[in-house]
């Protein structure tokens, strides 16, 4: 595969703490899942590589701190986002009412060139937490709030028990791809998006971080 079929894409998870955005992640890169909680503090990245059409694609997926003293990481940490993941837990209804502020504060720090057509996925987490009996949020919410940001790609997953959890960061990465008008090396990318500064990570979510 030439140099030039190589494309990194940089992507960054937000959303309240305790939702699993560390856990999605740890499922998704590396099949396991944590039930202690430890809160991450500031920023840090796994990556994956994955082959889509010709395509040899590394996703650089960024984890989050979700805590309101850790909204402002800096332009540096959104700057060169290909895309935007927004993740809430099904069962807590606040945490699906501060995916608006999540979604305009990305906006207002990665400053976009077209910002009503930048890729947004949205991930409700946590489905398999009691059976579904203390879900607060329905997929039809869900999805009108999707439907009114452009209809953007919603999936329904649990980190805990891995489900639909490959489809969507799948999906993740043909989006950004998607949007991607000039690919470029994946070294240049890949050492020009690193914020100089990044906080130390406990890489994991709690027990019911699923």
């Amino acid at each position: 595969m030439l140099m030039s079929d190589r494309m990194l894409l940089k992507v960054i998870v937000l959303g309240d703490s305790g939702v699993g955005k560390t856990s999605l992640m740890n499922q998704y890169v590396y099949k396991r899942f944590n039930k202690q909680y430890k809160a991450t503090i500031g920023a840090d990245f796994v990556t994956k590589e994955l082959h889509i059409d010709d395509k040899l694609v590394t996703l650089q997926i960024w984890d989050t701190a979700g805590q309101e003293r850790f909204h402002s990481l800096g332009v540096a940490f959104y700057r060169g986002a290909d895309c935007c993941v927004l993740v809430y837990d099904v069962n807590i209804q606040k945490t699906f009412e501060t995916l608006q502020t999540w979604h305009e504060e990305f906006l207002n720090q990665a400053d976009p060139s077209e910002p009503e057509r930048f890729p947004f996925v949205l991930l409700g987490n946590k489905v398999d937490t009691n059976g579904g009996a203390s879900r607060a949020v329905s997929e039809k919410t869900a999805r009108e709030w999707c439907a009114l940001k452009g209809n953007i790609p919603y999936f329904e997953t649990s980190a805990k028990e891995n489900y639909n959890v490959d489809e969507a960061f799948l999906c993740v990465a043909k989006t950004a791809l998607a949007s991607e008008p000039h690919p470029q090396d994946v070294n240049e990318m890949y050492f020009g998006r690193i914020p100089t500064t990044i906080s130390e990570t406990d890489q994991q979510e709690r027990s019911c971080a699923c």
